[in-house]
């Protein structure tokens, strides 16, 4: 008993001491198609170096590795930069110096200004080093404390509903409108540069990331739009992708997720549920995950349709967009929900 038992730990040590592999990774020729991506969608593109900076309006900039964006503003007492993502990296200071050196203007970030926690858009704010001022909102600085991360030192000034920041004779207006992609995600208002910055709501030209961009309060992320477009502004700095954005872009965006709503009222009201109950029996799971996928591409369908070949990517994150959507509209809004008599 004692050697089977033995027997048994020692095999099962094997097993847990083996990594579990799934397929391997797909090549070229089994990868799906989708539909090309409109060259509206597209912006500049980068340089040897893996950048690309240009004049918004006067002395604000922007900086794009076509994937990730950030901003700075150039004044007489040094720079303001927005944002640090860390796949642009050193190549934010090199923009800098290179906008710097042109214009006879310091070349030193003095301020930098977080949109929100998250790293993707931070986890460059460390090669700033220590004399930098950090700005965020105070949700910002009890997440990035939660975060220890040394990429992202927590900010050294907060505000909780507004701020102007003024630095150089500069002006930037910025505020807190309520929880959306993340809790502490702010919008910054270049008032003299006709310029908004609202990272990772709308991602000019193209569909949201997978599942509406992760975004951790869809209520207030649906609504965002609406409250970026009361403030006036020509130009928009969405965080991602290699093109500015323009007020149709917000109004095209908007749009879309209006119609995805409206697709969801409808499904939740017409899939009827009553076959993927009968066929799965007691296995809930399969039948809810079946159920829903049919709501998900009644939904889905005709909006995909619609936006093929005026957003990019419209045919590859629309349906977990929906889906995202879906639950919130029946969480959190309660359409559909039935009260058992």
């Amino acid at each position: 008993m004692t050697a089977n038992r033995r027997t048994f730990l020692a095999g099962g040590a094997a097993l847990a001491a083996v990594p579990m592999l799934g397929e391997l990774p797909a090549n070229a020729d089994t990868l799906p198609d989708y539909a090309p991506i409109p060259p509206s969608a597209l912006g500049p593109a980068v340089n040897a170096q893996g950048y690309f900076v240009g004049r918004m309006r006067k002395n604000l900039y922007w900086v794009t590795d076509s994937t990730y964006q950030a901003a700075f503003l150039t004044t007489k007492d040094g720079v303001v930069l927005f944002d640090a993502p860390p796949s642009i990296g050193a190549n934010l200071q090199r923009s800098i110096d290179e906008v710097a050196a042109a214009n006879g203007v310091p070349n030193t970030v003095t301020h930098l200004v977080y949109s929100h926690h998250h790293a993707d858009h931070l986890g460059a704010s460390s090669l700033f080093g220590n004399q930098v001022v950090r700005i965020g909102h105070t949700e910002n600085k009890r997440l990035l404390a939660r975060d220890n991360d040394p990429a992202r030192p927590v900010p050294d000034v907060t505000f909780e509903d507004r701020m102007t920041l003024r630095v150089g004779g500069e002006r930037v207006e910025l505020a807190y409108h309520g929880t959306n992609h993340t809790p502490d995600n702010i919008y910054i208002h270049f008032p003299d540069h006709d310029t908004l910055m609202l990272v990772d709501v709308n991602l000019p030209g193209w569909v949201p990331f997978d599942f509406f961009n992760i975004n951790e309060d869809v209520p207030g992320s649906i609504a965002a739009p609406a409250k970026a477009l009361s403030y006036p502004w020509k130009h928009y700095i969405g965080g991602h992708i290699g093109r500015l954005g323009t007020r149709q872009d917000m109004v095209v965006y908007r749009q879309y997720i209006d119609d995805i709503v409206a697709n969801v009222k409808l499904a939740l009201a017409n899939v009827d549920p009553t076959p993927y109950f009968t066929k799965y029996g007691n296995n809930v799971w399969a039948a809810v995950k079946e159920y829903q996928a049919a709501q998900v591409k009644y939904a889905s369908g005709p909006v995909i349709k619609k936006y093929l070949g005026v957003l990019a990517a419209a045919d590859v994150y629309t349906a977990t967009t929906t889906f995202l959507i879906l639950e919130s509209v029946r969480l959190d809004l309660g359409v559909g929900s039935q009260v058992h008599p």
